[in-house]
């Protein structure tokens, strides 16, 4: 594998417990998921992760309609879920599961009583040509890495 084909891993270590951590990364996903991140064709009115596997990932909008862009693969509250990135380089939607890549979010409390939150997203390939892009802006500022800060900050709240 060549580096440009990795993963985009980032971590952050968030001042709350497991259970609570999974809770504000799915359940309270729009609370802290910034309005300017989403593909959908009118102003982001509300961002969603569904809890269980096979839920929906999406956004309903300021038109009335939602816009889906992934799929939960795996729910295992607290430790970790998988989900589908049905997001494509152009940051439109991809229907078609073998052409998304994957977002894994592991919770591992920590002695002090935290948690550690890795992020692993991978498969970019998957995306088919122009993957890289797709892959160069998740690991950028305003990436992977500014987001796990805004959950951090939400979930220490």
């Amino acid at each position: 594998m060549i580096a440009s084909e990795a993963p985009v891993r980032k971590s952050v270590t968030v001042q709350a417990s497991a259970d609570k951590a999974f809770r504000v990364f799915t359940e309270g996903f729009d609370g802290w998921w910034p309005r300017t991140h989403h593909i959908g064709k009118s102003p982001m009115t509300k961002g969603i992760i569904e809890g269980f596997a096979g839920g929906r990932c999406y956004s309903e909008q300021a038109d009335g309609t939602d816009c889906d862009w992934g799929k939960v693969l795996v729910w295992e509250p607290p430790h970790r879920f998988v989900m589908a990135w049905q997001v494509t380089h152009t940051w439109g939607y991809e229907p078609d599961l073998a052409k998304a890549s994957e977002v894994e979010v592991r919770f591992t409390p920590e002695a002090d009583g935290s948690t550690r939150v890795d992020l692993e997203h991978r498969h970019f390939e998957r995306h088919g040509e122009g993957w890289q892009i797709m892959r160069t802006s998740i690991d950028s500022p305003g990436g992977w890495g500014t987001l796990l800060g805004l959950y951090a900050a939400k979930a220490a709240a």
